[in-house]
């Protein structure tokens, strides 16, 4: 634990108690979003580009390009 929030507990305990709740739940659905965020984050997402690059690429395998649309 950092120094930073070893002293945010230690200002908190002379709270009331309803407020260490609510202030408790409030970093707990912060940690929450932040590990959500961060895993959002890491999982590679594919992208509109990849996704036409693979289709021309499958079109072309096939055969089926339409050449008369390109450029226009």
């Amino acid at each position: 634990m950092t120094s930073l929030l070893a002293e945010a507990f230690k200002k908190a305990q002379i709270l009331p108690e309803y407020l260490q709740d609510e202030i408790a739940q409030q970093l707990i659905e912060d940690i929450e979003n932040e590990i959500q965020w961060q895993q959002t984050l890491a999982q590679p997402q594919p992208s509109l580009l990849d996704e036409l690059a693979q289709q021309a690429l499958q079109e072309s395998a096939n055969d089926t390009t339409n050449v008369s649309s390109i450029g226009h």
